[in-house]
């Protein structure tokens, strides 16, 4: 019989995770994280399929639970981020398996927080967005009852958290729902669900994104009682207009800051996945009458996974926002700008572009959820930590029982090698010294990893298949040392990564294939830039023109 780690203790190490990252972004004037919700007739073998970005200055631990039966009367402690017990809530006859974010049902949940009405918050309500999404894995089997088990809980015991977006997906279908508090004192949570149509995609990154709903069709949309109301007693929306009630100017009102910060990405995103549609950039740039973005969209094509991990590496390369150019760039065109994004020259307040790929990324997941696979196989996280753009995905099937261990150890207050967030950590900040070089190298490494996993891919889940057949044991065993397996050998690539460009990129000086030094100096066009700035201190003969 395996160890099965106890419910508070899977709790604490979830709300840890999401907390941290939760808190990183109240220290920050800008809240963080990218989704996209992928349906299966969107994807190439049919996958429904979920990405997060769970961003924040935070070093993430792989975290599992195994499914548990409960007596008549348990309850579930509900703690805060320091361990303190705030509340208890009654626990259910059973719970199921979770690994980081997926259930043994191959159901996953992600989320971005978008500020909204700060004065919604309801501090002396139970349950903050983490706790809905974990409550939610160990008790739904699919989406629907994710959504439902998830506003029954923010009913009964107060929803405590600003607003929220939440991608729910399982092997049939997905959804978005959006979610506010009711201020202080108020009671429940008011909130909509969509279900997301089949053969489309859709993406939200911290501004609430649903606009208008049906308010009759209850297979693809579900609403609280009260969520048009409430707006209207608060102000929120005229009914004399002669508007329709669009859910996220309600509750998130659109505002220079959220379409730049937020609205870009949803952009960049759309854009790629769909080239041969027109989407101007002029509501991000927020251009007055600018239409905002659909909240899903047609694909030109099917998306592969390998197409899902692109979309979510991206600092708008090929557009005017492209952040490797320009002398803010360095150099060496590096596309990462330090927080905090807003500042100020002479009293002229400025910021810098928010991307998909950001340093400060805890760790990223792909999902794949596949109904016509028994859940141990068909449900796979694609698990990465640290940035996106240089994050190397590898494969955790939901069946596993055990966790690589350079997943599941390290802190923020001290580097290990033992720690893979730590490593890649290393190798996404060196390459920062000379980015336009490096960057070449760690993706090479990068795409052989993924590309390789990918094309075993089918044998591995062929294998599995026909151990599952004959034992589902044996086949949950085979996927467990697998899924191990490969994640240390990616954590022992990225060292020897790590290791190779520290040897090859030394003291400004690039060594070629012999290992010998090369002085390689400076981008033509950024030596112009520097040269410009101060055309009489650079010159090596006595004119001053």
């Amino acid at each position: 019989m395996r160890e099965q780690p106890h419910l508070a203790a899977f709790r604490a190490a979830v709300i840890l995770l999401l907390l941290l990252a939760a808190v990183a972004g109240l220290a920050a004037p800008l809240r963080a994280c990218t989704s996209v919700i992928v349906t299966g007739g969107a994807t190439a073998d049919g996958s429904v399929m979920v990405t997060y970005t769970c961003d924040g200055e935070f070093h993430p631990h792989l975290g599992r639970i195994a499914a548990s039966d409960h007596e008549p009367g348990d309850s579930v402690e509900i703690t805060d981020w320091h361990g303190n017990v705030r509340g208890k809530i009654a626990q259910v006859p059973h719970t199921y398996t979770v690994l980081n974010l997926m259930n043994e049902h191959q159901l996953v949940i992600g989320e971005t927080t978008f500020v909204g009405r700060e004065e919604l918050v309801n501090s002396e309500a139970l349950l903050g967005y983490w706790d809905l999404i974990d409550l939610a894995l160990v008790r739904a089997r699919t989406a629907r009852e994710a959504v439902e088990v998830m506003t029954t809980l923010a009913a009964e015991y107060g929803y405590r958290s600003s607003g929220e977006t939440f991608s729910i997906a399982d092997p049939e279908e997905a959804w978005i729902m959006e979610m506010v508090g009711p201020g202080e004192g108020g009671s429940g949570a008011h909130w909509v669900a969509l279900r997301v149509p089949d053969g489309t995609i859709c993406a939200h990154a911290n501004k609430a994104r649903i606009g208008e709903f049906p308010l009759d069709d209850p297979e693809n949309c579900l609403y609280s009682e009260h969520v048009i109301n409430f707006a209207i007693e608060r102000g929120y929306y005229d009914p004399a207009s002669g508007k329709p009630f669009l859910f996220n100017e309600a509750y998130c009102p659109s505002d220079a800051g959220n379409r730049k910060f937020c609205s870009t990405r949803v952009w960049s995103i759309f854009r790629r996945a769909a080239p041969s549609v027109d989407f101007p950039p002029g509501y991000h740039r927020f251009e007055e009458g600018a239409e905002p973005y659909p909240l899903w969209i047609r694909p030109d094509s099917k998306l592969s996974v390998a197409d899902v991990f692109s979309l979510m590496r991206d600092h708008y390369e090929g557009t005017e926002y492209n952040l490797t150019a320009g002398v803010d760039a360095g150099s060496f065109g590096s596309p990462y700008r330090w927080r905090p994004l807003k500042f100020e020259v002479d009293s002229v307040e400025y910021a810098w572009e928010r991307q998909i790929s950001t340093q400060q990324t805890g760790f990223s997941m792909v999902s794949q959820s596949r109904s016509w696979l028994p859940d141990g196989i068909g449900g796979v996280l694609w698990y990465g930590v640290d940035d996106t753009y240089f994050t190397c995905y590898t494969p955790l099937y939901i069946c596993m029982d055990a966790l690589p261990r350079s997943y599941t150890t390290g802190s923020m207050e001290e580097f290990s090698w033992d720690s893979v967030w730590w490593v890649f950590n290393l190798v996404s900040n060196y390459a920062n010294l000379k980015y336009s070089y490096m960057i070449k190298d760690i993706r090479a490494v990068q795409g052989r990893l993924e590309k390789a996993a990918l094309a075993v891919q089918p044998a591995v889940e062929e294998t599995a298949l026909g151990l599952y057949r004959e034992d589902p044991g044996i086949a949950e065993d085979y996927l467990t040392d697998y899924s191990v397996t490969h994640a240390e050998m990616v954590a022992d690539e990225w060292r020897d990564l790590c290791g190779y460009l520290i040897a090859k990129y030394n003291d400004g000086y690039v060594r070629d294939d012999e290992g010998e030094p090369q002085e390689v100096g400076y981008p033509e066009d950024w030596l112009r830039e520097v040269v410009e700035s101060r055309p009489a201190h650079f010159r090596l003969d006595s004119r001053s023109d």
